[in-house]
């Protein structure tokens, strides 16, 4: 991953923006803005492809290619291990996790209030841990690979808008799992702008979505599901 000395060195306006400045050495193919840009496309496409088709081994590959595609941009990108976030595991822990205890409450307690309309689904062991692994991995692509290209095109607190409604658009058709997708990916973006550590906020994602969960009724939820595995629910 490339260093902060490597070919470009992000220098951070006063408006918030990342501008990108190149020291010497050979002109890239594609200016910056154009490679962040489709970078962020390809990825989101692939991402969306793969929630709206049907379980199976097309959809598989597609997420597979995703990941691949992930994994390969990020490792040669231009963005310091630092900017993606992974150097601080102890950067705005505190602040971090007082959000979430929050939120976590706050969940609880309109989970109760809604209770009456059905039961909530069964969270085991099993699937809790393996849910945690994955909220870690959704920060991930969600600040150190949406965000940060973001940043450099549009701001840092634009960033944090536009990557919020990214993440909601892949939790539609479910209007409950897009609402606190956007409000959490506000939240979730906000605090990786300030504190650039992704690690709290991946046990945060984690908790908020088990109790999310084991709270709201499943009617609602359809098991957590987002694209046509929303709609193709059966309880």
């Amino acid at each position: 991953m490339a260093a902060e000395s490597n070919n470009l060195i992000s220098e951070i306006a006063s408006d918030g923006r990342v501008i990108p400045v190149h020291a010497a050495g050979p002109a890239r193919v594609l200016p910056v803005e154009v490679s962040d840009s489709l970078q962020i496309g390809i990825v989101f496409a692939l991402i969306l492809i793969a929630v709206w088709t049907p379980p199976g081994r097309l959809s598989t590959i597609i997420s597979l290619l995703a990941a691949l595609c992930i994994l390969w941009f990020s490792v040669r990108s231009r963005f310091s291990v630092r900017e993606l976030g992974l150097t601080r595991p102890a950067a705005g822990v505190v602040v971090i996790f007082v959000s979430g205890i929050f939120l976590i409450v706050t969940i609880v307690f309109v989970g109760w209030l809604i209770h009456g309309l059905g039961p909530a689904q069964p969270v085991p062991w099993e699937r809790a841990w393996k849910y945690a692994i994955w909220a870690l991995e959704q920060e991930f692509i969600l600040q150190s690979f949406f965000y940060v290209r973001l940043e450099s095109l549009f701001g840092s607190r634009r960033a944090v808008m536009a990557a919020a409604l990214l993440f909601a658009i892949l939790h539609v058709p479910s209007p409950l799992l897009t609402g606190l997708s956007f409000i959490g990916g506000l939240l979730f973006c906000e605090m990786f702008r300030r504190y650039r550590n992704i690690f709290p906020l991946g046990l945060v994602h984690a908790a908020l979505g088990l109790t999310i969960a084991a709270s709201f009724p499943d009617r609602l939820l359809h098991h957590m599901r987002v694209g046509l595995g929303y709609l193709l629910y059966r309880a």
